[in-house]
């Protein structure tokens, strides 16, 4: 479960993140890390999108369990203020999510060393 100050709830941050963040993609995630430009101490806030394409109620919300538990012990390694955003792609049926998420989060954070190094 996610900490109350870490989950992303308003539809202008998702929309921030999603449209001005960085992207990576594995095979069954997508995710989007937006680096504020406004330093501040603030936890960064985390959510996730699943959508119909993955599959019926129960499935959907099983899988959005299992993302938000993988993702609550990278909160503290992203940098502060920042927006992460998790979206589902259709699922297969073997999967590893929190390995998967762990992968997810590593490469973003690569990706915005890498930009955050030539500015």
């Amino acid at each position: 479960m996610l900490p109350v100050d870490a989950r992303l709830t308003s539809s202008s941050d998702f929309a921030r993140a999603t449209k001005s963040g960085i992207r990576v993609t594995t095979e069954h995630f997508v995710g989007y890390l937006y680096i504020s430009p406004v330093t501040n101490n603030a936890s960064a806030k985390c959510g996730l999108i699943v959508n119909k394409t993955v599959g019926g109620s129960v499935k959907r919300h099983r899988l959005a369990r299992k993302v938000r538990h993988a993702i609550a012990p990278h909160v503290a390694d992203l940098p502060p203020g920042s927006l992460f955003v998790v979206r589902a792609l259709k699922q297969g049926e073997d999967k590893n999510v929190a390995t998967e998420i762990s992968e997810l989060i590593a490469k973003l954070k690569s990706r915005a060393e890498k930009i955050v190094s030539r500015s």
